[in-house]
């Protein structure tokens, strides 16, 4: 126990430095690092680098060349790191937020909002995600972000405290029914990531092809207030822009039937998201083992 806390002390302080030297640089420069980083990471360290391509080529299967998915699987490490970036940077990128991004629907976010029942805002660990919250929430909308603690409580804190630094509220899981639905019924945003994993306690549905455990959370939470989901993601572009796409409001007429209900509106979300993927295949975040629980065969 001693360890691990002389451990998390060394992690803090590695955070701290390492966002005190990027907030010095200007803003391309670190970005420059961020892909540094991430080739770093992914050519010479190879962290999780034989997930990926396995990923990448159940997914894709005869679409690219192998050739073609490894150069996919090194730019999608490149955005990853330079999106951790964008998250350090957010002391520096106060108020600032909104100059590099472009909005496509932002009139959704209305759409949604003028029934006063909140929203679910769904996207996945793609593109520079938590940028997007900022830029939500710079753009004026309330937006809380639904989140899970880290193992290092002193990091946990420093990422909580840079999203609040940006107007973002949080929801801890702990808390997460009493802390959505109050959110929701305040006609707040409440952000979620729905693209892992989630064990046996998911709703099984279709994702590239593959039977795919998916959180019931985003699903169950907009039924169970009559709030719609609003899908987004974030795209960047040339001259380190970044373009946030908003879907259309999804609002499920129920039925008597709770767990169907939750698995097709899973589906409809998760089917927008892989619609992204295949768009933007480097965008994604590939190390994860997404088919783990439903395809265990894939990871052996």
């Amino acid at each position: 126990m001693a360890k691990r806390r002389i451990s998390h002390y060394f992690e803090y302080a590695a955070i701290r430095m390492i966002g005190f030297v990027l907030n010095l640089l200007p803003y391309c420069l670190a970005m420059k690092v961020g892909d540094f980083l991430g080739w770093f990471s992914y050519r010479i360290l190879g962290v999780r680098r034989k997930i990926t391509l396995t990923n990448l080529k159940a997914t894709f299967k005869n679409e690219y060349s192998i050739k073609e998915l490894d150069k996919i699987g090194l730019r999608s490490y490149q955005i990853l790191t330079k999106s951790f970036i964008d998250y350090i940077l957010f002391p520096s990128l106060k108020n600032k937020v909104l100059n590099k991004v472009r909005f496509e629907g932002k009139e959704n976010f209305d759409k949604a909002l003028a029934k006063c029942k909140g929203a679910i805002l769904v996207t996945g660990h793609f593109g520079s995600w938590e940028l997007m919250g900022a830029a939500i929430s710079e753009a004026g909308y309330p937006i809380d972000f639904l989140v899970g603690e880290q193992h290092n409580i002193l990091i946990d804190n420093v990422m909580n405290g840079y999203r609040e630094l940006m107007g973002i509220g949080i929801i801890k899981m702990g808390v997460a029914a009493k802390g959505v639905i109050k959110a929701l019924k305040g006609n707040r945003f409440v952000a979620m990531l729905s693209d892992q994993d989630a064990g046996g306690d998911g709703t099984i549905v279709n994702f590239f092809e593959m039977p795919a455990s998916t959180p019931k959370g985003p699903a169950a939470f907009a039924i169970k207030v009559g709030a719609p989901i609003i899908v987004g993601y974030t795209v960047r572009e040339k001259g380190n822009i970044h373009k946030v796409k908003v879907e259309e409001p999804i609002f499920l007429e129920t039925t008597s039937n709770k767990e169907e209900d939750i698995r097709k509106l899973t589906q409809i979300y998760t089917s927008m998201l892989e619609n992204y993927i295949r768009r933007y295949p480097d965008h994604w975040f590939w190390p994860h083992r997404r088919w783990k629980t439903t395809v265990k065969e894939l990871y052996k």
